[in-house]
């Protein structure tokens, strides 16, 4: 049986890589991943300039509002793209009349600012083109920051008075435990940045694994190559042997997903080597990598690490066993495709509600759907990095699922022995009972 099943094994493998469009598709994805991650400096190297500064020419007739502008131009850009950004030139100019050929020529922004008896202020900017939606978003802060001074300057209040007005409420936060709050930090950064990256492939994956065995399958039965395969194995192997391989498959394809984004990020680094964006993104993640590390997750990450990768592939198995069930009942890919909505449907469930754990926080029954099979490999991890669950839940999760194989593989294999032999599109559930009927196995 075990050379059978290596044959099978073996040959369901080379059907899937020892093609053309499986090279095709990993330089596609290879490129799209290396591209996506770097495409800034793709866009700057083909003429784009993210680090341009926008000349901005004020024309104030107001003769008190260019230096507020300025000033508040400045703050916004800096709460927006931090200290060292340097996007905006600002000078003033006399006219609007002997300075209009700026715009053509430099491409830049006039704002021409004057008195308004009803609203303090109006104002026209002159530009070559329609102005960027964020550069109009943070001129138009700034401008409103420049009416509110006028209007205060008119009923007599001072610049400690316009402070108190513009400034944010200060909110002080007192933990009990200090050691929470690096905690806490730790679990934002993890659960808004990475873990989104993380589960999402997991999700495309066990789609990708339940399409890619159903299609083999209903090809098999399709050309009637599954009766010449069943003559010389048993249903067993052959069942096993679409298990292994599909699994096989898509675990290769995480490594080889890894391995792109890898490479995105040593070319972004290679890239930017002097200062850049290569060099702030790993300024930025280092420091949150830390925090995370150094929360209570990341003290058990050796042991939680481990237990969420048996989870995951576990629930693979599970995937790929129920796939292989239900397509052995089918007899067309339209079949297939119609049987295996409750699976997607399982699939988006646990997708989004591990995305969304974090709204939940307390919530039992958020704490139940993560023991159950299939929805647990997204939401358990989930629930264990905020705090709600514990390893040992993570545990019985693991176990749950260990049982929901056993039952797949117990019930499932006398389903797939009736059912990849039987070319009937009807009553596709009434064939799957009387299958499970059958306790013979061969």
């Amino acid at each position: 049986m075990r050379s059978k099943l290596n044959f099978l094994i073996g040959v369901s493998l080379a059907r899937k890589v020892k093609t053309k469009w499986f090279v095709a598709a990993q330089i596609i994805l290879c490129l799209l991943i290396v591209g996506i991650f770097n495409l800034d400096i793709i866009i700057k190297s083909f003429g784009g300039d993210f680090d341009e500064a926008v000349n901005i020419y004020v024309v104030d007739d107001t003769n008190v509002s260019y230096d507020v502008f300025k000033e508040a131009l400045l703050l916004n850009e800096k709460n927006l793209y931090g200290e060292d950004s340097h996007l905006y030139e600002i000078e003033p100019i006399a006219k609007v009349e002997d300075k209009k050929e700026l715009v053509g020529e430099e491409g830049g922004i006039i704002v021409h600012i004057q008195e308004s008896l009803e609203n303090a202020i109006e104002v026209e900017l002159i530009s070559q083109e329609t102005v960027d939606t964020y550069d109009y978003s943070l001129i138009s802060s700034a401008l409103n920051s420049v009416k509110v001074v006028l209007v205060m300057d008119d009923l007599g209040l001072t610049a400690e008075d316009y402070s108190k007005i513009m400034s944010d409420v200060v909110i002080t936060t007192s933990l009990v435990d200090e050691n929470n709050k690096t905690e806490a930090e730790g679990t934002e950064m993890i659960m808004t940045t990475v873990f989104p990256i993380f589960i999402l492939p997991i999700f495309i994956l066990s789609l990708f694994l339940v399409q890619m065995i159903g299609a083999e399958v209903n090809d098999e039965k399709t050309t009637k190559a599954m009766e010449i395969i069943i003559s010389n194995v048993s249903p067993k192997t052959h069942f096993f042997a679409k298990v292994i391989a599909g699994n096989l498959f898509v675990i290769g394809q995480a490594v080889l997903a890894c391995g792109y984004g890898g490479l995105a990020i040593f070319i972004r680094n290679l890239a930017s080597k002097g200062g850049g964006a290569g060099a702030a993104f790993f300024d930025e993640i280092g420091p949150m990598v830390s925090s995370f590390l150094e929360s209570s997750v990341g003290d058990k990450l050796v042991i939680i690490l481990p237990l969420a990768i048996v989870l995951i592939l576990l629930t693979f198995v599970a995937y790929a066993l129920l796939a292989g069930v239900l397509a052995s009942m089918t007899t067309t890919t339209e079949d297939y495709q119609q049987v295996q909505v409750p699976i997607i449907i399982i699939s988006l469930l646990g997708y989004y509600l591990g995305i969304m754990a974090g709204m939940f926080k307390g919530s039992l029954v958020i704490k139940a759907f993560s023991f159950i099979p299939f929805i647990s490999a997204i939401l358990a991890p989930s629930l264990l990095v905020l705090g709600q669950i514990g390893i040992f839940e993570l545990v019985i999760a693991i176990i749950i699922m260990i049982i929901t194989d056993f039952l797949l593989i117990k019930y499932g294999l006398r389903v797939y022995k009736v059912g990849i032999l039987n070319y009937s599109s009807s009553g596709l559930w009434k064939k799957m009972a009387n299958a499970l009927k059958n306790n013979s196995i061969r």
